[in-house]
């Protein structure tokens, strides 16, 4: 089971990731590309390594622009898990 870590761990770890302006403790970014091919390649990548690390973001995509929300939800906030997913979806985005 994962272990809850502190919001600074997480955005010290991960590229542009800030707070969500709610209550929850997640962290989010917004991404964008050149057109909704693009956008759903990048969609793509992240769901099979969300189910190979057994850990699924939160998103929403509309065209060229998908929204990113990380957070665990077994420890009602943030994890190792969060910091690993974003870390490959910032490499992703780089390609």
């Amino acid at each position: 089971m994962a272990c809850k870590i502190k919001i600074e761990d997480v955005l010290t770890n991960l590229k542009s990731w800030r707070k969500t302006p709610d209550e929850i403790d997640a962290v989010i970014k917004e991404f964008k590309f050149l057109n909704f091919q693009n956008a759903f390649a990048f969609m793509t990548a992240i769901a099979l390594k969300a189910e190979e690390i057994g850990h699924h973001p939160e998103w929403h995509n509309v065209y060229n622009k998908v929204v990113i929300t990380l957070t665990t939800h077994d420890v009602n906030g943030l994890s190792e898990k969060d910091i690993k997913l974003g870390q490959f979806i910032d490499n992703q985005y780089e390609k």
